[in-house]
Protein backbone atom coordinates (compact mmCIF):
# COMPACT_ATOMS: atom_id res chain seq x y z
CA UNK A 1 0.00 0.00 0.00
CA UNK A 2 1.03 3.84 -0.44
CA UNK A 3 2.44 4.95 2.34
CA UNK A 4 0.28 7.76 3.84
CA UNK A 5 1.44 11.17 3.65
CA UNK A 6 3.06 12.87 6.88
CA UNK A 7 0.41 15.15 8.77
CA UNK A 8 0.03 18.09 9.72
CA UNK A 9 1.39 19.04 13.71
CA UNK A 10 -0.07 22.37 13.81
CA UNK A 11 -3.38 24.55 11.99
CA UNK A 12 -2.60 26.97 9.43
CA UNK A 13 -1.88 30.25 10.00
CA UNK A 14 -4.47 32.99 9.29
CA UNK A 15 -1.94 35.39 7.91
CA UNK A 16 1.46 34.89 5.74
CA UNK A 17 4.98 35.94 7.86
CA UNK A 18 4.83 39.40 9.01
CA UNK A 19 0.92 39.72 10.27
CA UNK A 20 -2.04 40.51 7.21
CA UNK A 21 1.02 40.64 4.44
CA UNK A 22 -0.81 38.22 1.45
CA UNK A 23 1.77 35.49 0.66
CA UNK A 24 4.20 35.86 -2.09
CA UNK A 25 3.64 33.92 -5.50
CA UNK A 26 6.49 32.26 -5.53
CA UNK A 27 5.34 30.19 -2.38
CA UNK A 28 1.62 29.76 -3.41
CA UNK A 29 0.53 29.66 -6.83
CA UNK A 30 4.10 28.72 -7.93
CA UNK A 31 4.78 26.04 -5.46
CA UNK A 32 4.99 23.09 -8.59
CA UNK A 33 7.50 24.81 -10.39
CA UNK A 34 9.82 25.89 -7.62
CA UNK A 35 12.46 23.38 -7.25
CA UNK A 36 13.09 23.61 -10.99
CA UNK A 37 13.22 27.46 -10.77
CA UNK A 38 15.82 27.32 -7.97
CA UNK A 39 17.66 23.90 -9.12
CA UNK A 40 20.53 26.44 -9.25
CA UNK A 41 20.66 26.78 -5.93
CA UNK A 42 21.42 23.00 -5.28
CA UNK A 43 24.87 23.19 -4.72
CA UNK A 44 24.30 25.38 -1.74
CA UNK A 45 21.79 23.08 -0.16
CA UNK A 46 24.05 20.32 -0.10
CA UNK A 47 26.48 22.50 1.58
CA UNK A 48 24.62 23.53 4.15
CA UNK A 49 23.43 20.13 5.45
CA UNK A 50 27.33 19.40 5.48
CA UNK A 51 27.97 21.88 7.73
CA UNK A 52 25.16 19.61 10.22
CA UNK A 53 27.74 17.34 12.16
CA UNK A 54 24.84 14.56 11.05
CA UNK A 55 24.67 11.25 12.78
CA UNK A 56 22.23 8.04 12.71
CA UNK A 57 19.25 8.77 15.05
CA UNK A 58 19.90 12.88 15.22
CA UNK A 59 16.51 14.95 15.00
CA UNK A 60 16.57 18.04 12.48
CA UNK A 61 14.76 20.68 12.21
CA UNK A 62 14.34 22.34 8.54
CA UNK A 63 13.10 25.93 8.86
CA UNK A 64 11.32 27.25 6.09
CA UNK A 65 11.38 23.69 4.71
CA UNK A 66 9.14 24.55 1.78
CA UNK A 67 9.17 21.73 -1.26
CA UNK A 68 11.39 19.59 1.06
CA UNK A 69 14.52 20.40 -1.11
CA UNK A 70 16.95 18.80 1.68
CA UNK A 71 15.06 15.74 2.93
CA UNK A 72 16.54 13.55 1.18
CA UNK A 73 20.39 14.56 2.00
CA UNK A 74 19.73 15.13 5.81
CA UNK A 75 17.77 11.54 5.41
CA UNK A 76 20.48 9.37 4.20
CA UNK A 77 22.54 11.12 6.83
CA UNK A 78 20.46 10.34 9.81
CA UNK A 79 18.44 7.31 8.77
CA UNK A 80 15.07 5.99 9.93
CA UNK A 81 15.97 6.08 13.42
CA UNK A 82 16.01 9.32 13.14
CA UNK A 83 13.23 12.32 12.30
CA UNK A 84 13.29 15.59 10.66
CA UNK A 85 10.57 18.17 11.16
CA UNK A 86 9.68 20.47 8.43
CA UNK A 87 8.74 23.85 8.76
CA UNK A 88 6.72 26.34 6.57
CA UNK A 89 3.92 28.68 6.46
CA UNK A 90 3.05 27.96 3.23
CA UNK A 91 -0.12 25.09 2.36
CA UNK A 92 1.11 25.18 -1.25
CA UNK A 93 4.59 23.97 -0.69
CA UNK A 94 4.12 21.87 2.06
CA UNK A 95 1.97 19.47 -0.42
CA UNK A 96 4.47 19.28 -2.73
CA UNK A 97 6.47 18.31 0.00
CA UNK A 98 4.59 15.73 1.17
CA UNK A 99 4.45 14.12 -2.20
CA UNK A 100 8.06 13.94 -1.88
CA UNK A 101 7.68 11.80 1.46
CA UNK A 102 5.32 9.76 0.13
CA UNK A 103 6.92 9.13 -2.98
CA UNK A 104 10.15 8.13 -1.13
CA UNK A 105 8.34 6.18 2.01
CA UNK A 106 9.65 7.91 4.66
CA UNK A 107 7.77 7.47 8.08
CA UNK A 108 10.01 10.19 9.75
CA UNK A 109 9.66 13.21 8.39
CA UNK A 110 6.93 15.50 10.01
CA UNK A 111 5.33 19.02 8.90
CA UNK A 112 4.21 21.56 10.68
CA UNK A 113 2.46 24.47 8.88
CA UNK A 114 2.90 27.62 10.58
CA UNK A 115 4.49 30.82 10.88
CA UNK A 116 7.45 30.41 12.34
CA UNK A 117 6.99 32.64 14.77
CA UNK A 118 3.93 30.70 15.97
CA UNK A 119 4.79 27.03 15.55
CA UNK A 120 4.73 24.61 17.96
CA UNK A 121 7.41 22.28 17.65
CA UNK A 122 7.20 18.87 18.52
CA UNK A 123 10.45 18.24 19.74
CA UNK A 124 14.23 19.06 20.95
CA UNK A 125 16.01 18.43 17.87
CA UNK A 126 20.06 18.05 17.53
CA UNK A 127 20.54 20.73 14.80
CA UNK A 128 18.53 23.32 12.47
CA UNK A 129 19.27 24.27 8.99
CA UNK A 130 17.68 27.24 7.38
CA UNK A 131 17.52 27.37 3.73
CA UNK A 132 16.90 30.58 1.74
CA UNK A 133 14.81 32.26 4.67
CA UNK A 134 15.80 35.92 4.77
CA UNK A 135 13.25 36.53 6.29
CA UNK A 136 12.70 34.25 8.76
CA UNK A 137 16.36 34.84 9.77
CA UNK A 138 15.67 38.58 10.57
CA UNK A 139 12.34 37.79 12.99
CA UNK A 140 13.43 37.59 16.52
CA UNK A 141 10.56 35.75 17.58
CA UNK A 142 11.18 33.37 14.65
CA UNK A 143 14.94 32.79 16.15
CA UNK A 144 13.92 32.20 20.01
CA UNK A 145 11.48 30.14 18.65
CA UNK A 146 13.32 27.90 17.24
CA UNK A 147 16.76 28.05 19.24
CA UNK A 148 14.39 27.26 22.20
CA UNK A 149 13.89 23.77 20.86
CA UNK A 150 17.59 22.74 19.97
CA UNK A 151 19.97 21.17 22.53
CA UNK A 152 22.48 22.53 24.22
CA UNK A 153 25.71 22.49 21.61
CA UNK A 154 23.34 21.67 18.64
CA UNK A 155 24.82 23.35 15.31
CA UNK A 156 22.50 25.26 13.38
CA UNK A 157 23.51 26.00 9.83
CA UNK A 158 22.30 29.07 7.34
CA UNK A 159 22.68 29.83 3.46
CA UNK A 160 21.01 32.04 1.35
CA UNK A 161 21.50 35.18 -0.61
CA UNK A 162 23.36 38.50 0.11
CA UNK A 163 24.29 42.10 -1.15
CA UNK A 164 27.45 41.67 -2.46
CA UNK A 165 30.38 44.53 -1.98
CA UNK A 166 28.41 47.81 -2.80
CA UNK A 167 30.76 48.44 -5.78
CA UNK A 168 29.69 45.66 -7.68
CA UNK A 169 26.49 47.34 -9.03
CA UNK A 170 25.82 44.87 -12.00
CA UNK A 171 25.91 41.77 -9.44
CA UNK A 172 23.83 43.40 -7.48
CA UNK A 173 21.22 44.35 -9.76
CA UNK A 174 21.27 40.92 -10.77
CA UNK A 175 21.21 39.59 -7.15
CA UNK A 176 17.79 41.70 -6.16
CA UNK A 177 16.09 40.52 -9.32
CA UNK A 178 16.98 36.82 -8.53
CA UNK A 179 15.84 37.26 -5.04
CA UNK A 180 12.86 39.61 -5.67
CA UNK A 181 10.28 36.68 -5.81
CA UNK A 182 11.24 34.84 -2.23
CA UNK A 183 12.33 37.76 -0.37
CA UNK A 184 9.78 40.28 1.58
CA UNK A 185 12.30 42.35 2.78
CA UNK A 186 15.58 42.98 2.29
CA UNK A 187 16.61 44.70 5.45
CA UNK A 188 19.92 43.05 6.76
CA UNK A 189 20.59 41.50 3.57
CA UNK A 190 24.07 42.81 3.18
CA UNK A 191 24.90 40.52 6.91
CA UNK A 192 22.07 37.87 7.13
CA UNK A 193 23.05 36.43 9.76
CA UNK A 194 24.00 38.91 12.34
CA UNK A 195 20.48 37.98 14.60
CA UNK A 196 22.06 34.37 14.10
CA UNK A 197 25.61 35.75 15.41
CA UNK A 198 24.25 37.26 18.70
CA UNK A 199 22.53 34.05 19.99
CA UNK A 200 25.34 31.48 18.42
CA UNK A 201 29.13 30.40 19.56
CA UNK A 202 31.74 30.07 16.88
CA UNK A 203 29.45 31.55 14.53
CA UNK A 204 31.42 31.15 10.86
CA UNK A 205 30.37 32.75 7.93
CA UNK A 206 31.91 32.30 4.91
CA UNK A 207 31.09 34.14 1.51
CA UNK A 208 29.96 32.12 -1.64
CA UNK A 209 29.09 32.98 -5.37
CA UNK A 210 31.42 36.11 -5.47
CA UNK A 211 30.13 37.38 -2.34
CA UNK A 212 26.18 37.30 -3.33
CA UNK A 213 25.65 34.20 -1.09
CA UNK A 214 26.77 33.15 2.50
CA UNK A 215 26.94 29.49 4.24
CA UNK A 216 26.92 29.84 8.20
CA UNK A 217 26.90 27.86 11.51
CA UNK A 218 27.32 27.89 14.76
CA UNK A 219 26.82 25.82 18.05
CA UNK A 220 23.59 26.60 20.67
CA UNK A 221 25.29 28.15 24.02
CA UNK A 222 25.36 25.99 27.12
CA UNK A 223 21.84 26.99 29.10
CA UNK A 224 22.17 27.31 33.30
CA UNK A 225 19.87 23.80 32.89
CA UNK A 226 20.51 21.75 29.96
CA UNK A 227 18.51 21.37 27.19
CA UNK A 228 19.30 17.48 25.51
CA UNK A 229 17.40 16.05 22.54
CA UNK A 230 14.75 13.95 23.51
CA UNK A 231 12.79 10.86 21.23
CA UNK A 232 9.90 12.42 18.64
CA UNK A 233 6.46 11.65 20.49
CA UNK A 234 5.07 10.33 16.84
CA UNK A 235 1.60 9.75 16.17
CA UNK A 236 0.55 6.45 14.69
CA UNK A 237 0.82 7.19 11.19
CA UNK A 238 -2.31 4.68 10.47
CA UNK A 239 -4.54 7.77 11.26
CA UNK A 240 -3.36 9.34 8.06
CA UNK A 241 -3.01 13.73 7.40
CA UNK A 242 -5.23 15.73 9.74
CA UNK A 243 -4.31 18.99 11.74
CA UNK A 244 -3.99 19.01 15.58
CA UNK A 245 -5.72 21.98 17.09
CA UNK A 246 -4.22 24.36 18.94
Amino acid sequence: PSPAPPRSLSSPPSAAPGGGVPEQVAYTRDASTYDSRTSTFDTYRHQLVDLLPLRPGDVVLDVGCGTGLCFEQVRDRIGADGAIIGVDASRDMLEVAAGRIAGHGWRNVLLVQSTVEQAELPAVVDHVLFCATHDVLQSDAALDNVLAHVRDGGTVAATGGKWAPPWAIALNAGILALHAPYVRNFTGFDRPWNRLEARLERLRVREVAMGGGYLASGTVPSRIVPLRAGPLDRESDEAGPRQARR
